[in-house]
C-alpha cells in the first residue's frame, strides 16, 4: 500500500491527508489480477488465453459457457434442461434468496451447464459446473441434469465428459444432496455396461461428495495443474490422523504421482487431448466411425 501523503499547511499548521489509489485497486472489468503471482492482465488478453495467466501459467477459474465455447464446435451445443432450478424442500432459511442473487450474479440457473455438442464433427455429451453459482455445490437439480445427459448419452451411444469444479454436496439439501452420489454413480455404470467412453475432468476445486462420486469414476480421469482435488479438508485429516500432511497434499500432482489420476493436462492442450481420446474409443465423424 502507498504510504499517505501528507502536507503541512503554512496557515493552519494541520495535516492534510491526501488519498491515493491503493496498489491493490483494480478497474473492475478491464483489469485482472493473478491471484498467484499478482501481475495484473487486461481481462481481455486473459480470456483469449484461455484464462491462464501469462505471467506465471496460473490456470484461473472459468466459466461454464466459456470452456464450453472452447472446447465444442462452433454452433454445435444444445443445451439440456436451462430452465431447470432448484426448490426448498428441507425450508433452509434464506436459501431461496441465496439462488436469486446466484442467478443474478451468473445468469445461470444451476451450478451447472449440461448438453452435446460435436468436437471435430463427433458428436458428445458434456457437463461442466460453475464454481461461481454455490460454489459449484450439488443439489438435487445438478444431479438430475447430469443424470439426464448420461442417460441421452447412453441411449445415442455417446461418449461423454464432465468438468467438475464443485465444493461438495449441498447442505441446504441434505440428504436429497447426498442421494445423487449413488444416482449419478448408477447412471455411469449404465453407460459404462454399453461400452461406452466418460472422461471425468476435474478443476480447482473438486472436493467433498462429488469428488466421491462421479468425478471419480471416469474411464480416463483427468485435471488442470495445481488443482486442489480431495474429500474431507486438510486441517480434518491431520486432526483425525495425528499426523502433517505432505506440502502438495491434495494436488493433482499429488494425485498423479500416487496412481489415482490418469494425466494433468494444461488447459491449452485440453481441445485436442479430448479431441484425441474420443477419436480413439470410437468417435464418429458424421455418423461414421473414424
Amino acid at each position: 500500500m502507498f504510504k499517505d501523503i501528507f502536507k503541512r499547511s503554512n496557515n493552519k499548521k494541520k495535516y492534510v491527508v491526501v488519498q491515493d489509489m491503493k496498489d491493490t485497486d483494480v478497474p473492475e472489468g478491464i483489469m485482472t489480477k493473478c491471484p498467484k503471482c499478482k501481475k495484473i492482465m487486461y481481462t481481455k488478453e486473459l480470456k483469449k488465453n484461455l484464462n491462464v495467466c501469462t505471467h506465471c501459467d496460473h490456470h484461473l477459474a472459468m466459466t461454464a459457457h466459456d470452456r464450453i465455447h472452447a472446447i465444442v464446435d462452433k454452433g454445435s451445443f444444445e443445451e439440456f434442461d436451462a430452465g431447470m432450478t432448484s426448490a426448498n424442500p428441507l425450508d433452509f432459511p434464506d436459501y431461496m434468496e441465496k439462488l436469486e442473487k446466484d442467478k443474478v450474479k451468473t445468469e445461470m440457473n444451476e451450478a451447472i451447464v449440461t448438453g452435446t455438442g460435436q468436437i471435430d464433427g463427433m458428436p458428445f455429451g458434456i457437463c461442466v459446473m460453475d464454481s461461481r453459482f454455490r460454489m459449484g455445490s450439488m443439489g438435487s437439480v445438478v444431479g438430475e441434469k447430469v443424470c439426464r445427459v448420461i442417460d441421452y448419452c447412453t441411449e445415442q451411444r455417446l461418449p461423454f465428459v464432465i468438468f467438475t469444479a464443485s465444493g461438495g454436496a449441498r447442505m441446504q439439501e441434505g440428504i436429497l444432496s447426498l442421494m445423487q452420489m449413488a444416482k449419478t454413480s448408477v447412471a455411469i455404470k449404465r453407460h459404462s455396461d454399453q461400452g461406452l467412453l466418460y472422461i471425468s475432468y476435474m478443476t480447482h476445486p473438486t472436493t467433498g461428495g462429488v469428488s466421491a462420486s462421479f468425478a471419480s469414476v471416469g474411464d480416463i480421469n483427468l485435471a488442470e495443474p495445481e488443482s486442489l482435488i480431495g474429500f474431507a479438508g486438510r486441517r480434518i485429516i491431520e486432526q483425525t490422523i495425528g499426523e502433517k500432511l505432505p506440502d502438495d497434499f491434495q494436488t493433482a500432482e499429488f494425485l498423479l504421482e500416487h496412481g489415482q489420476l490418469d494425466r494433468v493436462v494444461h488447459r491449452k492442450d485440453m481441445h485436442e487431448l479430448l479431441k484425441l481420446l474420443i477419436m480413439m474409443h470410437g468417435g464418429k465423424q458424421n455418423g461414421t466411425s473414424i
